[in-house]
């Protein structure tokens, strides 16, 4: 059958988008939401926003980098926590890391503090089901070579002015390991995205450069290797999360800030993320 007896929203990636996301480890495809689906996704997310209740919240705060090393660190970052551990089939709201005073009051407004909701709109928000779970995005994950392609996770992230702890580089594999890797991120632009409001930026070709060196793991599932000193200091732990080292990979050097390339785009735009390219 040939692409043009298809319907549009069945067909994949084509030719010259293969090659450079396999050149570059990331493409950016305009115009793949539509200005009305653009508008309704920024409608609901406010309302989500809006019209969660801080009553019994326990003010869980999202953080980045690798800053788990002790417990008592853990015990204090988001990922210390029930809340965020269990999120994975829930809708939930985490604050940016400055959203509180000393004193734990919001600085902010609860719409203007929150820095990220996870983990299951996919599923449990109609608005974002709707363009998640479709046959087009089925189609881009098989021209990729995804014969049974899964959603793991879906989150919205706020771009909040003022406050907000800098994303450091990172690879998406680090957090979503598979043996082989596997996981493709795909990150929808809700608004124009430039330097001024955090747009991405990368490292081309990166992901074939820079082996996957360690990865996220829960403290409460981690087996204590007698042999791995950083390890065994921190498995102690009854809670939390950490880095691991990956046996025998040696971390690439932090790339240097003229390496990464900005990505600026418009809303609507579709920006697919290779597992192991360097992003921030």
């Amino acid at each position: 059958m040939s692409f043009e007896s298809l319907d549009m929203t069945e067909i994949g990636l084509n030719e010259e988008q293969l090659k450079d996301f396999d050149r570059d480890g990331y493409i950016v495809i305009p115009g793949e939401l539509t200005h009305a689906q653009v508008s309704s996704l920024i409608a609901e997310s406010h309302k989500l926003l809006n019209e969660f209740s801080i009553d019994d919240h326990p003010m869980t705060k999202f953080t980045t980098g690798d800053n788990a090393k002790d417990v008592e660190a853990t015990d204090k970052a988001h990922v210390g926590d029930s809340y965020f551990l269990e999120s994975s089939d829930k809708i939930r709201f985490f604050f940016e890391e400055d959203a509180f005073d000393s004193n734990g009051k919001l600085l902010k407004p609860k719409d203007k503090a929150i820095n990220k909701i996870g983990h299951h709109l996919h599923k449990l928000n109609n608005m974002f089901r709707s363009v998640s779970l479709t046959k087009r995005n089925e189609a881009i994950a098989q021209t990729l070579g995804y014969q049974d392609p899964r959603i793991l996770q879906s989150m919205l992230i706020c771009k909040q002015p003022e406050i907000g702890g800098a994303v450091p580089s990172h690879q998406d594999a680090v957090f979503l390991y598979t043996e082989p890797q596997s996981a493709i991120g795909w990150w929808y632009a809700l608004e124009d995205c430039t330097t001024k409001n955090g747009a991405l930026s990368f490292v081309p070709g990166s992901h074939k450069k820079s082996p996957i060196a360690k990865r996220f793991v829960r403290l409460d599932k981690l087996k204590t290797n007698q042999e791995n000193t950083e390890t065994s200091e921190i498995v102690n732990a009854k809670f939390g999360t950490t880095f691991i080292p990956i046996p025998g990979i040696e971390a690439s050097p932090e790339p240097k800030d003229e390496d990464f390339k900005l990505l600026d785009c418009k809303a609507g735009s579709l920006v697919l993320i290779h597992n192991s390219v360097l992003h921030k």
